[in-house]
């Protein structure tokens, strides 16, 4: 975008604004390019909204072993010794290969 230097002066903010987004602007002395204002950074892209569902994809990293049982020493560790000391249920016998 190009602006003389009356427009640069008073809307340098803008032009401030426009550089930051990435835009190349020129100030122009009459019909003649004097000087041009860009970004000294990379412009960051922009924040998306927030949204509910996904909003912690790819910031929660679980290992596969996560989701295995738990051994004897680590239900004791998380004080959940009491699961030690039931009876699992036993499932149906099939007694079809009798």
């Amino acid at each position: 975008m190009a602006y003389t230097v009356h427009q640069a002066k008073t809307q340098f903010s803008r032009l401030l604004k426009e550089a930051e987004a990435g835009k190349e602007v020129i100030v122009m002395r009459g019909s003649k390019p004097v000087a041009k204002v860009v970004a000294i950074n990379e412009p960051t892209a922009a924040q998306p909204p927030f949204r509910f569902i996904g909003a912690f994809e790819g910031l929660v990293h679980a290992d596969d072993k996560a989701f295995d049982p738990m051994t004897d020493e680590e239900l004791v560790e998380c004080g959940w010794r009491w699961m030690l000391d039931t009876q699992l249920i036993q499932s149906p016998v099939n007694d079809s290969t009798k």
